[in-house]
């Protein structure tokens, strides 16, 4: 029988081969500039070659004070955009795979060392900054964020909007706004974080309302026929935080805005979460979202295995299935898929004869063209 796994799948003018995403995984690795480095020219265009359906790139910062730490990379700038033009191009020039991009702000969680430097915040005498956010509340440990009024609401509503011009005029195929793990947009739709009195606070309907004006401007900005989808926590797991009836409600928003898919992650806005971590845990979110909101969902987080992430679109709990950590321990991953689930993936020419079946082998077989004579 056909897996699902293994099937395309379309979102507006897109269509994947097959339904297997690599999560944005942060690499910390731009240069002082926050321009992609050779680093990610590698860590990219080996994910590219390796037969997913698509590659998100990292949470890229919308502007200086929107960066994670010192070394993310970013899109506030032309010579940032030329830096992953060159990623997108040799991705491109190898690879088969699709190629999105998430665009996101730190918020009150900015300004950090990198994660093997022990994430420490890093104020203006180490090269970092003030973090900005919604309200006066610190991330625990961290410095009280300046707090953004009217005006500069409207400034990082602004650099959003760039920053998707910038994603496509370098030819991504796919937008994805980081609105989960505590950073700036999550920070307005988590009554955690968000002690706002005015439109943007109080209710559900007002801490949505940034998030969604955002969202709505990128939208607008972002080419018809692309898809742009948005990445969500189903949970704070903090009591009296976000909830999962809280994430069907926004989906249902996006999905009025030209939503065309939701990743369901969850946790990062406080660091004394509770977490039922296990494989797959937060599929269930995506089911909910997907069958409650009507929205098409990306399912993310330990789903490490073929038959699980083959059981998770089967079952109808999602579209897509991301895998993050488990892609970068394993960047063939979707090469093991396919053999357990015998099925085929992408391969390069020039890894042909590494297959299985063609280890001893003619790998004409395997790559469709090769041996012809031109």
């Amino acid at each position: 029988m056909p897996t699902r796994l293994f099937s395309p799948y379309s979102l507006r003018g897109l269509t994947l081969s097959n339904r297997i995403v690599v999560s944005p995984m942060a690499q910390y690795s731009g240069n002082a500039a926050n321009e992609a480095t050779d680093w990610h020219l590698m860590h990219y265009g080996n994910l590219a070659v390796s037969g997913p359906g698509l590659v998100i790139l990292e949470a890229t910062a919308v502007e200086p004070r929107g960066r994670v730490g010192q070394y993310d990379i970013g899109l506030w700038t032309d010579a940032q955009a030329e830096s992953l033009k060159r990623v997108l191009g040799f991705c491109r020039q190898y690879g088969k795979a699709a190629i999105g991009i998430q665009l996101a702000h730190s918020g009150r969680k900015g300004s950090t060392a990198r994660p093997w430097e022990g994430l420490a915040y890093q104020g203006e005498a180490e090269g970092g900054f003030t973090p900005v956010s919604g309200s006066d509340i610190p991330y625990p440990g961290r410095p009280n964020p300046v707090v953004l009024d009217h005006a500069g609401l409207a400034e990082v509503k602004d650099y959003f909007v760039a920053a998707t011009r910038r994603a496509a005029a370098i030819g991504f195929d796919l937008v994805e706004v980081h609105a989960a793990h505590g950073y700036l947009l999550q920070s307005f739709l988590s009554p955690l974080s968000n002690s706002r009195n005015d439109e943007y606070g109080g209710d559900l309907a007002g801490r949505m309302r940034f998030p969604l004006e955002v969202f709505a401007a990128m939208r607008a900005a972002w080419p018809a026929d692309k898809p742009m989808g948005l990445r969500v926590n189903g949970s704070d797991w903090m009591e009296g935080g976000w909830t999962l009836d809280d994430a069907v409600v926004f989906a249902k928003a996006l999905k009025d805005l030209g939503c065309d898919y939701v990743c369901a992650s969850s946790g990062g806005s406080h660091p004394d979460q509770k977490l039922d971590v296990g494989p797959g845990y937060q599929v269930p979110m995506a089911r909910r979202i997907r069958e409650e909101a009507g929205l098409p969902t990306m399912a993310v987080g330990l789903i490490n295995e073929p038959a699980q992430a083959e059981q998770a679109i089967r079952d109808g709990a999602a579209d897509l299935v991301a895998l993050g950590r488990g892609m970068t321990y394993d960047p063939r991953w979707a090469w093991h898929a396919a053999e357990a689930l015998r099925e085929t993936a992408e391969f390069a020419p020039q890894y042909a004869r590494s297959h299985p079946t063609m280890r001893f082998g003619d790998f004409t077989k395997l790559v469709p063209g090769a041996g012809k004579k031109g």
